[in-house]
């Protein structure tokens, strides 16, 4: 009975490895799971170009312009991978983020737009100086001065 040396032996677990590891099938199955589509898309391509045919009339040449149309079809596959739960919570905070900044944008420009547009209150005024009126009014009459 022979020995196996180490080089053989190593290439011989590599080789094994690789024969019995997943195949592209088993890849394609569990992506297809996962929701993984693959269309097959056609478009039709259309060109138009005028041409020229000269003919002989009588001592003259002529042209007669021709109108030529040719379609193409073409064909290729799309694909749809789905968003991994990574992308999809990325996603989510890059809408939440620039929400949070409109709204703060918003506050900025009402306080802005609040303090710019500051009118005196005039009854407030006047009840102020009413009061004050009749607080002296009544001081007049008390018996302590202040």
């Amino acid at each position: 009975m022979k020995k196996l040396s180490g080089y053989t032996l190593i290439l011989s677990l590599i080789l094994a490895i690789i024969v019995t590891s997943c195949s592209a099938n088993y890849h394609v199955r569990k992506a297809i799971k996962k929701g993984y589509r693959c269309d097959e898309v056609a478009d039709t391509i259309t060109i138009n170009s005028i041409d020229s045919i000269p003919y002989v009339l009588r001592d003259s040449i002529m042209w007669e312009k021709v109108l030529v149309q040719k379609d193409t079809i073409i064909r290729y596959k799309r694909s749809f991978v789905p968003k991994t739960r990574f992308e999809t919570r990325i996603e989510y905070k890059l809408k939440r983020d620039t929400l949070r900044l409109i709204e703060k944008v918003e506050v900025i420009k009402y306080k802005k737009e609040r303090n710019s547009n500051k009118k005196p209150n005039l009854w407030l005024f006047v009840i102020g100086f009413g009061a004050g009126f009749i607080t002296k009014w009544l001081l007049k009459f008390s018996k302590y001065t202040l």
